[in-house]
């Protein structure tokens, strides 16, 4: 099959997005010529080897969401220093999201940021996690509360990978695919996997090209994130990332819904994309209300309040200061 290349347009910092079956083997002729030393960041189990074609260390980060945290980044640093890597030289993710923020933070951090590419090894990762140039890693209060932009010099969305991948590992990164149908998609379904996922990152470069820094359009790539990162953080519910956004979607299309933003159609096929993908729709049995609108003006993008990206007659955008009778309609609306 060949090779999709999907440019991101982003001046001195452009770069691009390669995606298919087999791409991951043209890593080394990306690596900036100035790098002799490479380090391959990565986790073990992942079982995706990759040859930069110089000198190269490999680094592992323990599974698990609370691996994605400053102890990590400050562990990796540390081993970069001891290793003797240099500000010439590059890191390389191999992963699924985790890897690339996490990776792409200390990248970001270490000589105040080298060179960094990105062997996207999940769905998740390939339509979302590793394009864009956001990085970062958790803190106890949140996701992704600390962290960096620092765009990649490349990136590589190797189809062949996800063949391997576990189902529900492939349904987590369905929770982010089903967002980009509301965001300019359509019917993303009727695509072949790779040109899905080239479309998915062509909707995401076109965002990161007009607000790189998330100064307005960017939030948009939130959408379903308010209360889906509320869902991850609470940490008591068995949810995947997508399988949370999932949920987060189809409750931005309830509150929506109820602030006149939408009709009941629109509502509706939410739904309908959410299920095809076979992801949840209703919030986790004993759910507490009142610690998820705490943990949603937590959220990074909270300005006066909870802010919500929710859809509407101008598409998605972002909305502030949303009453609390509301988002309990809404609630309701999932259990």
């Amino acid at each position: 099959m060949s090779t999709i290349v999907v440019p991101v347009g982003l001046g001195e910092r452009a770069y691009d997005v390669f995606v298919g079956d087999g791409v991951r083997h043209r890593l080394a002729d990306a690596i900036p010529s100035a790098s002799t030393r490479v380090a391959v960041v990565t986790q073990r189990g992942i079982g995706v080897e990759v040859e930069p074609g110089r000198e190269h260390q490999v680094f592992l980060i323990e599974a698990g969401e609370q691996a994605k945290s400053m102890a990590t980044v400050e562990r990796l640093c540390r081993e970069f220093a001891q290793w003797g890597l240099t500000r010439a030289d590059a890191v390389v993710a191999v992963g699924g999201g985790l890897v690339t923020d996490t990776a792409g933070f200390a990248a970001a951090a270490y000589h105040r940021g080298v060179p960094l590419l990105n062997v996207a090894t999940t769905l998740l990762a390939q339509i979302d996690a590793a394009v864009g140039g956001k990085t970062g890693v958790n803190l106890p209060e949140g996701k992704n509360l600390v962290g960096a932009f620092w765009q990649p010099v490349a990136v590589f969305c190797d189809t062949e990978v996800l063949s391997t991948l576990p189902a529900r590992e492939y349904r987590n990164g369905m929770g982010e695919l089903a967002k980009y149908h509301f965001l300019g998609g359509g019917q993303l379904d009727d695509l072949p996997l790779a040109e899905r996922v080239a479309a998915c990152v062509r909707i995401k470069a076109d965002v990161v090209e007009a607000d790189e820094r998330e100064g307005g359009r960017r939030a948009t790539l939130n959408y379903g994130h308010t209360l889906g990162h509320a869902l991850e953080t609470a940490g008591r519910y068995d949810l995947r990332h997508g399988e949370a956004v999932a949920i987060g979607l189809v409750y931005a299309a309830e509150l929506a819904y109820r602030l006149g933003r939408i009709d009941a159609a629109r509502v509706a096929e939410h739904r309908r994309v959410v299920a095809a993908y076979d992801l949840p729709m209703t919030l986790p049995p004993e759910t507490d209300v009142d610690e998820l609108v705490v943990l949603m003006g937590r959220d990074k993008k909270a300005i006066d309040g909870i802010t919500f990206v929710l859809d509407g007659p101008h598409g998605v955008e972002p909305v502030r200061a949303v009453d609390r009778s509301d988002l309990d309609a809404a609630f309701e609306a999932l259990r």
